[in-house]
């Protein structure tokens, strides 16, 4: 298991679990990111800057140290080149 901070750009992976207190998990919960939800990293910010994530539709501007409690395994169908 890893964690969405340490995604490459155009990664996809599956969120397996959120570890953060009850105030941000409503707030990622609200904007999408939900365990089983697939998701792929866009852009990533120069010097440990937002990560631009995208969970079908919709595109979420994350910080670093948010995505690092967002953990996520490999989804090995969207990977495959």
């Amino acid at each position: 298991m890893r964690l969405l901070s340490q995604l490459a750009i155009g990664e996809h992976a599956i969120i397996s679990a959120i570890e953060a207190e009850e105030s941000l998990y409503h707030r990622l919960s609200a904007l999408g990111f939900r365990v089983g939800k697939t998701l792929s990293i866009m852009r990533r910010a120069n010097f440990n800057g937002p990560l631009h994530v995208r969970l079908g539709t919709t595109d979420v501007i994350l910080r670093d140290t948010e995505a690092a409690r967002i953990h996520v395994q490999n989804d090995s169908l969207a990977n495959k080149p």
